[in-house]
């Protein structure tokens, strides 16, 4: 069973969550209203609900559904049977639906990046840069060009998926990846950059690593990077990589 709003739809998860469809593809517009819905869920919680992941297009909605079901009478109107603890969520989310295009998208965080390219910490910088038959300063050059979206966190604790780098660079995924990526590894993938933030498996294609730790567990939020802030990637050298490496010891 689904129900929509608009061009919007929203299916079953379970009996305990449900997700949010808000369009398809990976665009600027989309992510404005999947920021939006999930600001207003944070702000105006209905009873039962748990968290929000929001995700490039849509939002998976948990909730206790024992709960829902105590708070039943508040749902919609009186009927001769009580609603399901997914049709009374529906109900409540197409409520607030309803404000998510009036809502103005606060301004976004800007944040560079640095990063040294290629040598053993970008090791496919070489790669990326014969693939698409231009120099490996050229990739740099691309690279840091764009200011990119982060869209969402996940894969690893803190892991950015930002879209907005220009497709002359967009490369596919190793054919065979690698069992341990190094933590700041800057990769490409398809159309997206991210940054590896914990050592972990991985098929990007690496080209670069920044010094600055993107997972931090005593921080409040833990991860340097949240969903909506822009990324501007900047060119380092070796000693500049040194030296922040040496300022954080």
């Amino acid at each position: 069973m689904s129900h929509s709003f608009t061009e919007i739809d929203i299916k079953p998860l379970g009996d305990s969550a449900l997700i949010v469809q808000l369009g398809e593809g990976i665009t600027p517009s989309i992510h404005q209203k999947v920021r939006a819905l999930s600001t207003i869920l944070e702000a105006q919680p209905f009873k039962g609900f748990i968290e929000s992941v929001p995700a490039f297009h849509n939002i998976t909605v948990y909730y206790d559904p024992v709960a829902v079901q105590q708070n039943q009478s508040k749902y919609g109107e009186r009927t001769d049977r009580l609603l399901t603890s997914f049709e009374a969520v529906c109900q409540e989310i197409n409520k607030l639906l309803e404000q998510v295009d009036e809502r103005k998208e606060a301004e976004a965080r800007l944040i560079e990046i640095p990063v040294l390219y290629g040598g053993e910490y970008g090791p496919d910088l070489e790669a990326v840069a014969a693939f698409h038959h231009v120099s490996a300063e050229e990739v740099i050059q691309i690279h840091t060009q764009n200011e990119c979206l982060v869209y969402m966190i996940g894969f690893a604790p803190g892991f950015p998926f930002m879209g907005g780098m220009d497709e002359r660079i967009a490369t596919p995924r190793r054919e065979n990846p690698r069992l341990a990526i190094a933590p700041g590894s800057v990769g490409i993938a398809g159309k997206q950059t991210g940054v590896y933030p914990l050592e972990t498996p991985g098929g990007w294609q690496i080209i670069g690593r920044t010094p600055l730790e993107l997972f931090r567990p005593d921080s409040f939020p833990p991860t340097l990077l949240q969903a909506g802030d822009r990324v501007r990637f900047v060119s380092m050298s070796s000693e500049e990589y040194k030296a922040y490496k040496e300022r954080k010891r």
